[in-house]
């Protein structure tokens, strides 16, 4: 199924991604650092989204409360259903 995520607090507008029975397919950042934001796509396609969540939750960027990362682990935690 293909989720998308409208950012808050980061540069990033928008995260759309493909999420299978709980693992990530491609993802998409519209907007932010691309690519930073092709790396980080790139290296979480075929993870489970429970290990995206644990391992990008909670990073800041700068001095916003928040960050691209962080935001893709709200994204998922919200297509999840947490």
């Amino acid at each position: 199924m293909v989720y998308k995520y409208r950012t808050k607090g980061t540069c990033s507008r928008s995260i759309e991604f493909e999420l299978e029975n709980g693992v990530i397919g491609d993802v998409y950042f519209e907007g932010g650092c691309n690519g930073n934001l092709k790396g980080i796509a790139s290296l979480v396609k075929g993870m489970k989204a429970e290990e995206v969540i644990a391992r990008c939750g909670g990073i800041r960027c700068g001095f916003k409360s928040t960050s691209c990362p962080d935001q893709l682990a709200q994204a998922l935690k919200e297509a999840l259903g947490e």
